[in-house]
């Protein structure tokens, strides 16, 4: 599988294997295996949590619930769980927004601008399927190049104790 092929399809079904927003934290970690802790999202709680799979970040609320993911593209190589993405699970970065917008065309995934993360050195787009953000930045005189694509949570309100 190659890259814009995984993107696409976490852009049109919001999931990545066993990783959606509200996934059981238990079900994630035992198909995927243990995560790099990046640690708590708090200084005064243990929860939330970051959490990574290479490149693959994950929130994870105090209810042990995938809440926020993103992958970060922003790196030379993107690294991503090699059994949801096959191969080595390692792809090739700087994507260009020419290549995201014509990958997400041909996968029939309609898109829009998405002007609340357009500014500056940076543009933004959202698939309208997921919510799906695609965050690139601009170098000066160049295609703007993918920065992260991230998928929101699913607006739950934990009340969980930490």
């Amino acid at each position: 599988m190659e890259i814009l092929d995984v993107l696409t399809s976490m852009a049109k079904t919001g999931r990545l294997g066993p990783v959606f927003s509200g996934a059981d934290w238990s079900t994630v970690t035992s198909m995927l295996g243990k995560p790099c802790d990046i640690g708590s999202m708090s200084r005064k709680r243990k929860w939330p949590r970051l959490f990574a799979y290479g490149d693959l970040e994950l929130s994870v609320c105090r209810g042990r619930k995938v809440s926020l993911i993103c992958v970060q593209t922003w790196r030379d190589i993107i690294e991503l769980p090699p059994s949801v993405t096959g191969g080595t699970g390692t792809f090739p970065a700087r994507l260009n927004h020419t290549d995201i917008v014509s990958a997400l065309e041909k996968a029939g995934c309609s898109w829009e601008p998405y002007s609340p993360s357009t500014f500056g050195n940076q543009c933004s787009l959202v698939a309208i399927p997921t919510g799906a953000n695609f965050t690139f930045e601009i170098p000066e005189g160049e295609d703007p190049v993918l920065n992260a694509m991230g998928l929101s949570g699913d607006g739950h309100d934990c009340s969980v104790n930490s």
